[in-house]
């Protein structure tokens, strides 16, 4: 047992916010399983060149089942892990803001993909949330359009076609370098640049665990991969890690 805690970053993906309600995307019960013409709500060329693409795309925010979800115990733990006063970062490939609803500090989770609350225009930058846009969409606008400029509206996410923040994905890679603990929890490490960043916390000597319904591509690189379903998994790797430097048990969980 020792009283040094290591450093901890933690890469999440969608399968991490399923047990709230939210559907994953590549998934057997995946939003672009289901449809895979949904994806063209989700890239950035469809996006700006049909209307229509607009409009199905507004329907679908007014209808996310991350306006009501609630964290789960995945997300409690990781909370849990940090108020313990373990240094500990999140890297999210989600826009759902659960972690933040859960309690990890918000400027410790860094949001790859931006975050559904938010909406910007595409002609001069203006930005608003969500909230007021759907309302616009409510009232009868079905494609609501900047009210400065004229401009086309869109989400603060990153669509499939447009690149993330370098800033971001530059405090990403930093965090990645510098922990000595990596999870990748719920996420497929398919999309890059986010998948790389498991490689380079790997490079930099940090314990890799991967926890995961299905296989995926750095499985052979992981110091441990875990297939137990993600709301029981991770609180079991935070109660592990609290043992283990002192500061008791972790609620929640089960088995793995």
């Amino acid at each position: 047992m020792t009283d040094r805690k290591p450093m901890i970053a933690v890469l999440t993906g969608a399968g991490i916010s399923t047990d709230s309600g939210i559907p994953d995307f590549r998934g057997p019960q995946g939003v672009w399983t289901r449809d895979p013409d949904a994806e063209k709500l989700f890239t950035y060329e469809h996006y700006m060149a049909d209307p229509e693409v607009r409009r199905r795309s507004w329907l679908a925010r007014a209808d996310n089942a991350a306006w009501a979800a609630l964290p789960n115990a995945a997300h409690l733990a990781l909370a849990e892990l940090e108020r313990a006063g373990f240094p500990v970062r999140i890297i999210t490939q989600n826009i759902d803001g659960l972690h933040q609803k859960a309690g990890s500090t918000p400027r410790k989770v860094l949001e790859l993909h931006g975050t559904m609350f938010t909406v910007r225009c595409m002609g001069c930058g203006e930005r608003g949330t969500m909230r007021e846009a759907l309302d616009r969409v409510a009232a009868g606008e079905p494609d609501p359009a900047c009210l400065s400029c004229g401009g086309i509206l869109k989400a603060g996410t990153v669509m499939f076609g447009e690149n993330l923040d370098g800033e971001t994905l530059s405090q990403a890679g930093a965090i990645a370098k510098a922990c000595q603990v990596f999870w990748a929890i719920g996420t497929s490490l398919t999309v890059q640049p986010a998948a790389s960043l498991c490689a380079i916390a790997m490079t930099e000597g940090a314990h890799i665990t991967i926890v995961n319904a299905e296989p995926t591509p750095y499985d052979v690189i992981a110091d441990e991969v875990v297939r137990t379903p993600i709301s029981e998994a991770v609180p079991q790797l935070v109660r592990a890690l609290l043992a283990a430097h002192g500061n008791g048990v972790a609620g929640g969980g089960g088995r793995r």
